[in-house]
């Protein structure tokens, strides 16, 4: 076999007349490729390293300063006020150098210095600027005068063409809000939700708390503010992801659709081809730190990279007590799962990156390949889709060596994993709502053994061309991922295409070597760890009620016009659609992004505010008149905006109690207020995907080109996910869940709720629910 040649470099037997040894040329040329490409990645990696570092100078800066030393030297100008003179006399007692030399020496030293003072300078000067964030809380459209001189400073100082991560260094770090402040915005957060009695009580606990332990906890958190980079994030990391016991699937992964309407081939090969290749486009461009990074503000203010990092050549590890994070700087190979086996496969040939049309081939040559599966193979990704105590007690007794730890290794260490699905899914007209619910529930749990829900990403290609995207959730948040996403539809389907016949484009390449099958050697006792897992996988799975739909009555075109920001148009019809469903109101939990600070994740906007539950009640009250509807809904429009910003600059709620919580527990103190706070249940849990990448997507001239978004499970088993996408200005994609096991909910009915919301609320505006324009 081909691979079986590739995989040695030489071969050799011994003979009467002494050893006989037969080199194979191509394998030692593929060697040869392959350290090349290393130490290419190694310089490349050097190189970005200093430019960052001395960002926002530039490396060849230092040669202008330095010449420019030299220069005031030499026209017997002293620009160091007689530090060069004191170098000089310090380099006079080594006695080793002429006077000429000692001169030239002297003024590159202090150039240097003064080089690297100014660096110094600029990025403090650059934090200090970061840290202003008036420019959040003006009001919407007006820029006044002085954030304008801001803006100007803060473009001087940033520095020309930057990489991903070069305004890292240059981030203020997140604040630690006062614990009176934080307690009074919760306990406005509560008010509309607790009867006059529980209220009284829960504000006793909560000044009680503000006065007497909250300061000793605040304390403990100032000094690791001080000391740490971001005060929440690995706590968060740690807590909320990695200890946490239950499944992934569901819990905690989130997954990313396809183009809604757009099938560019229904070749599964074809499609798995452009796509993996504009996957390791993306990639390659992450390792040279050509992604440029996100800026407000009109191309202004910088949002943290440092979520980034890990999003390839990582897999969640799990533990007993808490899972870890294993990051690869590098890895050379996907792993590709297929009808319950596991085929591993090399991504370079040549020394060079394969080709769409080469990686269609080694896709066609899986789903080609008649072998089976080994005995509990199939099912052996179970393991990841279960509890993680059985599957960290599995790991440890039966991957730890042999052809099963070479195996794990492959999945763990690969660059990411593939899916090639043996069904069909995505939009179909004939049946677009049954369509749409099917695709969102293959995406987010398949069927519980047919995606490695441990790694950073799992892609999957179905059968008829359609792809999506399986997240892990505790290495980054979604709009990192969405931001991968986004580049790769548009990368397959504008720049790389297909030819007509719907293959890549391309000719196939022979000499690659084929794919190679894992092996594996699972006894009886794992298989039945593989069998329970999956038992309990299937209950969740099957419990998960989704309702995936586009709504194109209307979009933030439209929203944009009623002069309201488009998220609180969307998060108080969600109140509205909660209340008519339910009955009542809820705490309800929307992801903002605190990333304006270094190594920030995310935070907790309490969308249901006093000011929308006026609105609701009015919505809901036959005597209220559109005007005094209107007026409720600009007042609780302006109270979300307002609560999102303050959640985008660091003077949010729940991360901070949720700090103080994790304080009191290494300090082994209780905390009544925490304890009930750290408990209510998140019953509406919402978020948007932002587009990034707009110019990826010129909408007007391909309308069709939209994306569905992604979603993710619900948070409690008594209330909602929901997640939405605006996807230009016509369209905004849905995506509700819920458990069946809840006789509460019913995905379907909040649907139709969120819709009926949606156009209640426009009609306030004196428009017609299908006016687009």
């Amino acid at each position: 076999m081909a691979e079986a040649h590739q995989a040695v470099a030489f071969q050799f037997t011994v003979t009467p007349d002494g050893i006989d040894l037969r080199l194979s040329h191509e394998a030692l040329k593929q060697i040869y490729l392959s350290g090349l490409h290393s130490w290419k990645k190694k310089f490349i990696r050097f190189k970005n390293g200093i430019i960052t570092g001395v960002y926002p100078a530039s490396p060849s800066s230092w040669l202008i300063v330095v010449v420019g030393v030299m220069s005031t030297m030499y026209a017997k100008i002293d620009p160091s006020l007689g530090i060069i003179a004191k170098i000089n006399r310090t380099l006079d007692t080594t006695g080793c150098m002429s006077s000429q030399t000692k001169n030239v020496v002297s003024g590159v030293l202090f150039g240097t210095g003064l080089w690297v003072a100014l660096i110094i300078t600029m990025r403090y000067s650059l934090k200090v600027l970061l840290s202003y964030h008036g420019w959040m809380f003006a009001q919407h459209g007006k820029i006044s005068r002085a954030t304008r001189i801001w803006m100007g400073l803060v473009k001087i100082f940033s520095g020309r063409k930057p990489m991903l991560y070069s305004f890292q260094t240059s981030l203020p770090r997140l604040p630690v809000p006062a614990v009176k402040d934080t307690v009074d915005r919760y306990l406005e957060s509560v008010k509309p939700l607790m009867k006059e009695s529980d209220f009284k009580r829960m504000t006793v606990l909560a000044q009680d708390f503000a006065v007497s332990l909250g300061p000793k906890l605040q304390w403990y958190l100032k000094l690791k503010s001080w000391w740490a980079t971001n005060y929440v994030s690995d706590w968060w990391e740690e807590y909320v992801y990695l200890r946490g016991r239950g499944p992934l699937m569901v819990n905690s992964n989130y997954y990313a659709m396809d183009l809604l309407y757009v099938m560019p081939t229904q070749i599964q090969a074809a499609r798995a081809g452009n796509s993996i290749h504009a996957i390791l486009l993306y990639r390659r461009r992450l390792d040279r730190e050509e992604i440029k990074p996100i800026l407000l503000l009109g191309s202004t203010v910088p949002l943290c990279s440092a979520q980034w990092e890990r999003m390839f050549n990582t897999s969640r590890i799990p533990g007993e007590e808490t899972d870890t994070i294993q990051h690869m700087r590098d890895s050379k190979h996907i792993v590709v799962f297929h009808k319950g086996r596991y085929f591993k496969v090399w991504l370079y040939y040549d020394g060079r990156l394969l080709k769409p049309r080469e990686i269609e081939q080694q896709m066609q040559r899986i789903l080609d390949d008649p072998s089976e599966p080994q005995p509990g193979e199939a099912k052996l990704a179970a393991l990841t889709a279960g509890e993680r105590v059985p599957w960290a007690k599995c790991r440890q007794a039966y991957f730890g060596h042999g052809k099963n730890k070479q195996s794990l290794d492959a999945v763990e260490k690969a660059a990411f994993f593939v899916t090639l699905d043996e069904t069909e899914q995505g939009y179909r007209k004939e049946d677009p709502e049954a369509s749409m619910d099917s695709y969102a529930k293959s995406l987010l749990h398949g069927r519980c053994f047919d995606r490695w829900f441990d790694k950073s990403l799992t892609f999957i290609v179905f059968k008829n061309g359609k792809i999506g995207m399986n997240a892990e959730h505790s290495w980054a948040d979604a709009p990192i991922v969405a931001h991968l996403w986004e580049y790769v539809l548009a990368t397959d389907c504008f720049q790389l295409g297909y030819a007509e016949d719907g293959h890549c484009k391309g000719d196939p390449n022979p000499n690659i070597p084929y794919p190679t099958r894992l092996q594996w050697d699972i006894p009886e006792e794992c298989q039945q760890v593989i069998e329970t897992s999956l038992n309990s996988a299937t209950i969740l799975a099957s419990d998960v009620d989704f309702h995936s739909f586009p709504f194109h009555t209307f979009g933030k075109g439209l929203i944009k016009k009623c002069r309201t920001s488009p998220d609180a148009f969307v998060q108080l019809a969600l109140q509205l659609a909660h209340y008519k469903d339910m009955g009542k109101f809820c705490l309800t939990y929307e992801a903002s992004m605190t990333r304006l600070f270094r190594e920030g994740r995310t935070e907790t906007v309490r969308s249901c505010s006093t000011e929308s539950c006026n609105f609701v009640l009015a919505m809901v009250d036959p005597t209220q008149t559109f005007e005094q509807r209107l007026r409720l809904f600009k007042v609780a429009s302006e109270k979300h905006q307002h609560l999102y910003r303050l959640a985008m600059t660091g003077s949010g709620i729940d991360r901070h109690l949720f700090c103080l919580y994790v304080v009191s527990k290494y300090l082994a103190v209780d905390s009544p207020f925490l304890k009930e706070v750290l408990s209510e249940p998140w019953r509406l849990s919402t978020s948007q995907t932002p587009q990034q990448q707009v110019e990826l997507f010129d909408l007007e001239r391909n309308p069709e080109y939209v994306c569905s978004g992604g979603g993710f499970g619900p948070v409690a088993d008594d209330g909602y996910g929901v997640s939405y996408i605006l996807v230009g200005e016509n369209l905004i994609s849905f995506h509700i869940s819920s458990k069946f096991s809840s006789p509460e909910t019913d995905s379907h009915r909040f649907g139709k709720h969120l819709t009926q919301a949606m156009t209640d609320i426009i009609r306030l505006f004196g428009f017609s629910a299908n006016s687009k324009k």
